[in-house]
């Protein structure tokens, strides 16, 4: 089954009121990569590549609960998914470089519901900035200006592994759990994990761009970081995703009582920009 991916990158932007940019995560369906190398002869056992060991280990729901935390071009995220009640939550923060204050946002989804929190830091004496309350408020999705760039639940592999993997040139084992390779960010949907202009501006770089991962005891993909090279004004930068606390993790539920409301006008407006 091939991965199927919604939004471009690891992590998207959101504009606010104050022109911030802010991210939050595309999320790419948890479908099972599909295996590479050649199959098997009738009657054997082979043993695996080092690429299709490595994509058998992209986390694809059987795993439970876990944590993940992600580095890019625009941004940090980090956060929780639930498989069994097709939940996640994400917190990104953004830093706006000229007036210095600090906008945390995060986003909790169970099944089809959306709720959001967002909270201001270093922003004394700033005026223009929305008034929220610090609560869970319920998004109603008919109610927003852009419904594309919320995120929704698709799947476990918030952070595009499997298809980056799939897009791997050369893939080398290491050692115990770690590899190293080349990954093409013009193949398929690994183009989606960067900006198309960022693609672009990297020319045929884009077509290697080097890549460790690890692997952990449990079989499970701990962490896939690709170094990408400077471009245009653009210094080079890791493209890290990591995944932890395999079962361990807490369970993503509905936010209740007085934990949550819904959504006033102020958070749409800050979602529409």
């Amino acid at each position: 089954m091939t991965q199927r991916t919604r939004t471009v990158g690891l992590i998207r932007r959101v504009v606010t009121t104050t022109a911030v940019a802010v991210v939050a995560t595309a999320l790419v369906a948890g479908c099972e990569p599909a295996a590479s190398g050649p199959a098997a002869a009738p009657g054997t056992s082979a043993a695996p590549t080092p690429k299709q060991a490595l994509l058998a280990a992209v986390p694809d729901g059987t795993e439970g609960t876990f944590r993940f935390s992600g580095t890019s071009s625009t941004g940090d995220v980090s956060g929780l998914v639930d498989p069994t009640a097709k939940g996640m939550e994400l917190t990104v923060a953004s830093k706006d470089a000229e007036l210095g204050f600090t906008m945390r946002m995060s986003f909790r989804i169970v099944a089809d519901d959306l709720w959001m929190k967002v909270r201001f830091t270093g922003a004394e004496g700033l005026t223009g900035l929305p008034k929220l309350p610090n609560r869970w408020l319920k998004m109603d999705r008919a109610k927003l200006a852009d419904a594309e760039s919320t995120p929704v639940w698709e799947g476990v592999d918030v952070g595009n592994t499997g298809p980056l993997i799939e897009a791997a040139t050369a893939v080398e084992e290491q050692g115990a759990g770690k590899y190293a390779g080349t990954i093409d960010l013009t193949s398929g949907e690994a183009a989606k994990a960067l900006e198309a202009e960022e693609v672009t501006a990297l020319g045929d770089a884009a077509k290697a761009v080097p890549f460790t991962a690890e692997v952990g005891a449990d079989g499970n993909l701990s962490r896939l970081t690709l170094q990408i090279p400077a471009a245009g004004k653009r210094k080079a930068y890791p493209y890290l995703v990591e995944y932890r606390d395999y079962g361990t993790a807490p369970k993503v539920v509905a936010p209740t009582g007085t934990a949550a409301q819904d959504a006033p006008k102020a958070a749409y407006d800050l979602l529409a920009g």
